[in-house]
């Protein structure tokens, strides 16, 4: 036990390096933008590159992972983010650091595709949810810290400060990762042996199976409604508290990111043990969880960009995100479920190429447009029925759970 909390210990940690280093950049774009000249186009492109090259590499690394030690892997991919992060950091011009920014998205697809599958395999599969809640913790944390220190460090040194700091205590974990022991995979489920050609071409017919997985299908597509709406969200609320509710800039990101954390924790560890109770009554329970999340929370977020209230606004928010972020855990969780353990990398790895590709890699775009056509808070009003769409395929898919589960 006391080896399997350090593995969660481990690999938290990681992950919140992970989303650190990922959301530093957007803390320092007027920085970058004003230093280097740059018009919006080429400062967004510094972020799709990453997206780009996060959701292409994807599937090899699942490959990859499905077939090599998880842990060396993962060793891998956060040397080679942390070098690139805190590499942007001596970046002369735009070229390199676009290049940087891009081989930080190949580091951190090499950490996000076996990750997960490895944290579950220490873990009996009845306490899966929570584990991977308090994983997935990274994400509100990792994300508000990357801002905070971002903004800090490169208020006060530089941008070039901000990326070098951030970037350089990755570098500090990368032995204990790879010499993390790595448990069997499918943790108390029965492997299967991979050495001969016939299992590896069974394992070939489980990858295409994941396609005809109706429950992965259907939580593969909630997941991606999902990504679309708190993907633009993210982007798109700071101004939307300038613009429609007049705080300035400083004002708006440090309420939103203060709230994000907070209701960000909440909801996750929330999730995770509602989901795990939910789960031990029925095969159906992270689904419902999730789904029921996000019925909730979508007429809440419609509340916070329809109300005139600075205030109402604001609690709005923290409910809304509150009840989103419930599926984090039990979401994640269905993948490990419905996915062979010789084959779940790649799993992760197609999820993470759809939820990306679908979701929050065009969704900023999408909402930038629409918010030209027929203003801001028009444009995000779309949001609440995305995620209305989430729920719809979390209770659809809870047909097909009882079937596609791995026992």
């Amino acid at each position: 036990m006391n080896y399997r909390r350090y593995a969660l210990g481990l690999l938290l940690g990681v992950n919140l390096l992970n989303y650190i280093d990922r959301q530093v950049l957007y803390a320092v774009f007027p920085l970058v933008k004003e230093d280097l000249r740059l018009s919006d186009t080429a400062l967004g492109l510094l972020g799709s590159a990453f997206m780009v090259c996060y959701m292409v590499s994807a599937p090899l690394l699942g490959w990859l992972g499905d077939r090599m030690s998880r842990a060396r892997i993962a060793a891998y991919g956060l040397s080679l983010w942390s070098l690139f992060t805190a590499g942007a950091g001596i970046a002369p011009g735009y070229g390199t650091l676009l290049a940087a920014r891009t081989l930080v998205g190949v580091g951190e697809a090499s950490f996000g595709t076996v990750s997960p599958g490895l944290l579950s395999d220490f873990f009996p599969k009845e306490r899966r949810g929570r584990i991977l809640s308090y994983f997935y913790l990274a994400i509100p944390v990792g994300s508000a810290l990357g801002y905070l220190l971002g903004g800090i460090l490169g208020q006060r040194f530089g941008w070039h400060a901000a990326f070098l700091v951030v970037g350089i205590p990755g570098l500090f974990l990368v032995l204990p990762l790879r010499f993390l022991r790595e448990p069997r995979r499918g943790g108390e489920e029965q492997p299967l042996e991979l050495r001969d050609s016939g299992c590896e071409e069974r394992l070939s017919k489980r990858y295409l199976r994941l396609f005809t997985n109706r429950t992965f299908v259907t939580n593969t597509l909630a997941m991606a409604a999902m990504t679309f709406a708190l993907g633009g969200l993210a982007q798109w609320v700071p101004s939307f508290l300038h613009r429609i509710h007049n705080l300035n800039v400083a004002e708006g990101n440090t309420l939103f990111g203060v709230i994000t954390v907070v209701s960000g924790i909440a909801g996750t560890l929330a999730g995770g043990w509602l989901g795990d109770r939910a789960q031990r009554k029925s095969l159906k329970g992270y689904q419902r969880v999730s789904g029921w999340g996000f019925i909730l929370g979508a007429p809440v977020a419609a509340y916070a960009l329809l109300t005139p209230s600075l205030t109402g606004c604001l609690v709005a928010v923290f409910f809304a995100e509150f009840l989103l972020f419930l599926n984090t855990g039990p979401l994640n969780t269905v993948i490990v479920n419905v996915s062979r353990p010789e084959a779940r990398a790649m799993a992760f790895a197609v999820n993470i190429f759809f939820i990306h590709a679908l979701g929050d890699a065009v969704s900023p775009t999408i909402l930038g447009f629409l918010s030209d056509m027929w203003g801001l808070r028009s444009a995000l009003l779309i949001t609440p029925f995305v995620v209305l769409v989430a729920g719809f395929f979390c209770f659809f898919g809870t047909r097909f759970i009882e079937k596609d589960t791995v026992e």
